[in-house]
């Protein structure tokens, strides 16, 4: 999961959380976060299918959506459609001449910059 914060002027990469799947270790980061900075709203990317549909990953991503309402009921939670994120991502390694062995541990955090970057956009 990446993390990312907001300062004002740019969205920037924080880090990435690695979980193997479990929530626990992600809401344990978030909240030591939460406690380091001033943190008022949570942007997800939901999952959306190219066609509109609902899959299985937006079924998760609402699952976890709702431990993340249980565990920090005081911060807003915002849902931004992630569709073409990762394209974009991959256009702008390709425009940077980003060797191609370096792509896979990057096009996350760069997708997670332009979810939250349509975010702030939309506000």
């Amino acid at each position: 999961m990446q993390l990312l914060m907001h300062f004002g002027i740019t969205a920037q990469g924080l880090e990435t959380v690695h979980h193997n799947g479990n929530d626990k270790i992600i809401l344990r980061r978030l909240e030591e976060l939460v406690n380091q900075y001033e943190i008022s709203t949570f942007v997800i990317g939901m999952p959306i299918n190219m066609n509109g549909t609902v899959g299985e990953r937006v079924e998760k991503t609402k699952k976890f959506i709702h431990k993340l309402k249980c565990k920090f009921n005081t911060i807003n939670i915002e849902t931004v459609d992630e569709r073409l994120t990762t394209v974009s991502a991959h256009k702008t390694m390709n425009f940077l001449e980003v060797k191609q062995k370096n792509k896979k541990g990057i096009v996350d955090t760069i997708s997670a910059v332009y979810i939250l970057e349509i975010y702030i956009n939309r506000h």
